[in-house]
């Protein structure tokens, strides 16, 4: 019985994940291959999920502009994570600025930071501490790790598809990582992960003796911007005023 419905779940994930072009050409082998590589994406171990992140990162950094040593941007986000953590379980923890208008960052399982430069316009620097604390947060507590998951499974069972007998652990090309990794970004996390990863910020500036006022004053920045909604940064659950509020509880030691 556990047998049948595994097998049910991975042909029911790749008829989500390829649409009807398999079932059309009758080619039910191309269908199982493609449901077999979206459930073994699902189930991928921590050094794979290590692999994918670290060839999805490079190709996200080869895509952008990554601040330089000298900028200012390097600069100041060295200074606002000097006392955050250097590691994230075990992997090191590499703090990048992105050159961009865009208001966002986010973290791989691999230790992989991302700031983006627009951010760091908007934020103070305790803003700043507290939007990174979070970020490592989706990662210390598996969240990133299962977005992973979800956003190369979704790669992987097309390329399957369209490329019968590859493995799904195969190397990416650079544009397939890219794909995963657009795709890992632009993801949302449940509420219950966004609510967690507030907590853990909170309490890792707590843990630094850091000020963590700007944990509350960055989602009410971020909910001025979106209005009254917020995150990928701009459309995360809940919404940034209702986390603001959340956080100024905890602050006022009503949570």
């Amino acid at each position: 019985m556990q047998k049948r419905l595994l097998t049910t779940v991975a042909l029911a994930s790749a008829m989500v994940l390829t649409g009807c072009k398999t079932l059309d050409s009758g080619n039910l082998g191309g269908l199982m291959d493609s449901g077999a590589t979206a459930f073994k994406a699902m189930s991928l171990t921590d050094d794979e999920i290590v692999k994918v992140s670290n060839e999805s990162c490079e190709a996200m950094d080869a895509e952008n502009k990554i601040a330089a040593g000298n900028s200012k941007y390097t600069q100041r986000l060295n200074k606002v994570i000097a006392q955050m953590p250097k590691s994230i379980d075990g992997k090191k923890a590499v703090y990048k600025v992105y050159l961009t208008d865009d208001v966002n960052a986010w973290a791989m399982a691999n230790g992989c930071i991302r700031v983006y430069s627009g951010l760091m316009d908007l934020m103070n620097d305790d803003e700043l501490r507290g939007v990174i604390g979070h970020e490592i947060g989706h990662v210390a507590l598996g969240h990133s790790k299962k977005r992973m998951q979800t956003a190369y499974a979704a790669s992987a069972a097309r390329q399957i598809a369209a490329n019968s007998g590859n493995s799904a652990l195969a190397a990416l090309s650079r544009s397939q990582a890219g794909e995963v990794g657009e795709k890992f970004i632009n993801a949302q996390f449940s509420q219950s992960q966004e609510s967690a990863a507030d907590d853990y910020s909170f309490d890792l500036l707590t843990e630094k003796k850091m000020n963590r006022q700007g944990l509350v004053t960055s989602f009410q920045k971020l909910a001025k911007l979106s209005g009254g909604g917020g995150g990928s940064m701009l459309s995360s659950h809940p919404p940034s005023d209702a986390r603001a509020k959340r956080m100024q509880d905890r602050l006022d030691g009503k949570k």
